[in-house]
C-alpha cells in the first residue's frame, strides 16, 4: 500500500462567482482554513458585504488523517444546500476549505430539485476558478540539546534537508551553559526516521509535538 502524506487545497481566498436562477442570485465563495475557529468571522463579513442576503450556506472539511467536516443548511429546506455544497467540496478532493453559497431571493420558489442543482453549481463554479496546490503532511519535533552538541544536530538537519520552524537559545539553571531548543519539520513519510536518528543520538532529546 501506497504512503499517502499529501492532500489538495487552495492556497487563496477564490474571487466571487455569480449563478442565477428565476431570479435568485447565488454567489459563490472559497476560503483556505484551517480550523473551525475560522469559519465564523468569514460568514460575519460576508453578512455585513451581502445586508439583503436570507441564506449564507456553507460547507467545510479540515484535515487529511482525520477528517472534520460540517454543512449548514442556514434555514433552507433541510439537505438542499449544505449538503450539496459539501459533494463539491469531495468531488473535487479537497480540504482545509470552506465553500460559502450566499442566496439573494428573487421572490420565486425554487423547490427542493432546484435549490440542490443551484448551490450544487454555485460550489463548482468557485472552486473551478480556484488553483488546488497539494501540501505536505508535516509532522514537527523538539529537539534539545547542550550547545556542544549544535554541530551534531545541524548536520542532520542539513543532510536531511529538515525545515527549521523556530531556533531557541536557553541556559541551564544547573550548569549555566547554553541550551539549544530547534522546532523542526518534517513530511509524515520521514518523520520515524528522522526521530529514531535524534533519538539515538547521545545528549539529545526529540518529542514531537
Amino acid at each position: 500500500m501506497e504512503f499517502k502524506d499529501t492532500y489538495n487545497t487552495i492556497d487563496f481566498p477564490s474571487s466571487a462567482v455569480l449563478f442565477k436562477e428565476k431570479n435568485s442570485k447565488f454567489f459563490g465563495y472559497a476560503f483556505p482554513i484551517q480550523s473551525e475557529e475560522d469559519v465564523k468571522p468569514i460568514i460575519e463579513t460576508l453578512r455585513k458585504q451581502h445586508p439583503n442576503a436570507g441564506h449564507f450556506c456553507y460547507a467545510y472539511q479540515i484535515g487529511a488523517d482525520i477528517i472534520t467536516y460540517r454543512a449548514n443548511d442556514d434555514g433552507e429546506p433541510s439537505n438542499s444546500a449544505g449538503m450539496p455544497i459539501y459533494g463539491q467540496i469531495q468531488s473535487f478532493s479537497v480540504t482545509n476549505v470552506l465553500i460559502v453559497v450566499v442566496r439573494i431571493f428573487g421572490g420565486v420558489k425554487l423547490g427542493i430539485g432546484g435549490l440542490i442543482t443551484a448551490y450544487k453549481t454555485t460550489a463548482q463554479m468557485v472552486l473551478e476558478t480556484c488553483e488546488i496546490i497539494e501540501k505536505t503532511i508535516d509532522i514537527h519535533f523538539t529537539i534539545t540539546f547542550d550547545y556542544k552538541n549544535m554541530n551534531k544536530v545541524m548536520r542532520v538537519i542539513k543532510e536531511k534537508k529538515l525545515e527549521i520552524v523556530n531556533q531557541e537559545m536557553e541556559i541551564n539553571e544547573d550548569s549555566g551553559l547554553p541550551i539549544g531548543k530547534i522546532e523542526i519539520k518534517t513530511r509524515k513519510k520521514n518523520a520515524e526516521m528522522v526521530f529514531d536518528i535524534f533519538n539515538s543520538m547521545f545528549g539529545i532529546d526529540i518529542k514531537q509535538l
